[in-house]
């Protein structure tokens, strides 16, 4: 396994840190974490770093002004049943009727400003997604002072790795 020395944030307890894995996906760094925690390595002096990020936009359909306002009604309802709660908390005879309102004039209320939001973009975004930032793989680093320990008990990792089988 080869080290590199990298450079760590300055508000880390350490001024740099060794590569001591490389990882291609993060659920497998997070496994070669979860292996020194369970073998008595101080894991506060572990970081894992994501290597080559790239944002992924999903795309999830098209967005039409009939879109926008449906979603944009969901939100409102949300919001205007946290007014009208509130408001419930202070008036003792008809609460339900209030609740009942604020969820139907926040339902409207949303409708219409996503609908005009989306409106005014004039078709130059019309589909709904949603962004991630993904890596190519992930880095183990270490402080480099405890850098001789996390390679020794990755080295015996895969060793055992090689002869027993792990079901998922």
């Amino acid at each position: 396994m080869t080290t590199t020395q990298v450079p760590l944030p300055a508000e880390l307890p350490t001024t740099t840190a060794t590569v001591v894995g490389d990882y291609p996906t993060y659920a497998a760094a997070q496994h070669a974490v979860d292996y020194l925690s369970d073998h008595g390595f101080p894991v506060q002096h572990a970081t894992l770093v994501g290597v080559d990020l790239r944002l992924v936009e999903t795309v999830t359909g098209r967005l039409t002004v009939a879109r926008a306002a449906l979603v944009g009604a969901g939100g409102g309802a949300w919001i205007g049943l946290l007014a009208g709660a509130v408001l419930a908390l202070f008036i003792t005879a008809a609460w339900p009727d209030v609740v009942a309102v604020a969820v139907l004039g926040g339902a409207v209320w949303g409708a219409v400003m996503a609908a005009v939001a989306h409106a005014a973009t004039r078709g130059r975004r019309d589909f709904a997604s949603y962004r991630r930032l993904a890596a190519a793989r992930y880095h183990l680093t270490v402080a480099t002072d405890h850098a001789d320990d996390a390679n020794r008990l990755l080295t015996q990792h895969v060793e055992v790795m090689q002869y027993t089988w792990y079901p998922r």
